[in-house]
């Protein structure tokens, strides 16, 4: 009886290390796909939620995986960071063992939300105009616009919009020092984003004004990661 108890023990040890030695394998693919196939700058983080992780691998269908990715570009638009969470992700573990290239990875759904910092919209921003910070759905920004060789100080929010391709930035209060009259004065403060070419083929749903900058919130469907 001793014997078999210390056996079971042993079983269970090996079967642990054995699950978590393979988790590391797939994640660690699955991560060099992605990368490879989204063009990304640097490889992503990936982790396969669920223990243990060996009967997900048989079945080769993953409930949920969560990425994180570093700094990218995008249409000259500098993203933060993404993160994102796969849904209903098919990866056969056979295939990934024979030949990781031929395999179908793919996603039944991702949400992700990616940061859009500060400084990549003071780049976008018209010239002399600066973010000052923001709240939900608007931005806050200050500075000078020059209207007829004049620079004039003014503030403003700007209502975020999401427009087909990108966001959107349309003033909605627009304060001019001393009280001077500027006609058209919004088309001197409001500017797009340009947000296209997502990885994990993301559409925007939402976006919403946060410390670092914008986060955008975004979503797809029969996702391929390979």
């Amino acid at each position: 009886m001793r014997k078999l108890v210390v056996f079971l023990i042993l079983l269970v040890v090996v079967l642990a290390i054995l699950d978590r030695v393979a988790v590391a394998g797939v994640q660690r693919e699955i991560a060099r796909q992605i990368e490879a196939k989204y063009d990304l700058s640097s490889t992503p983080t990936v982790h396969i939620e669920g223990i243990p992780f060996l009967t997900q691998a048989v079945a080769g269908n993953y409930e949920e995986i969560t990425i994180a990715t570093g700094p990218l570009t995008r249409e000259g638009v500098s993203i933060s960071k993404i993160d994102a969470t796969l849904y209903g992700v098919s990866a056969p573990l056979a295939d990934l063992i024979q030949d990781a290239s031929k395999a179908d990875l793919r996603a039944e759904r991702v949400t992700g939300t990616i940061v859009i910092s500060r400084k990549t919209l003071d780049e976008r921003a018209p010239r002399g105009v600066k973010v000052e910070g923001g709240d939900g759905d608007r931005l806050r920004v200050s500075g000078k616009v020059t209207v007829l060789g004049q620079d004039i100080p003014i503030t403003a929010d700007l209502k975020i919009e999401t427009a087909k391709g990108g966001i959107r930035l349309v003033p909605a209060d627009v304060r001019i020092a001393g009280g001077i009259s500027v006609p058209n004065v919004e088309k001197f403060v409001g500017f797009t984003v340009p947000v296209k070419n997502l990885p994990l083929n993301l559409k925007i749903t939402k976006v919403r004004s946060v410390p670092e900058g914008l986060a955008v919130e975004g979503s797809a469907t029969d996702v391929p990661l390979r």
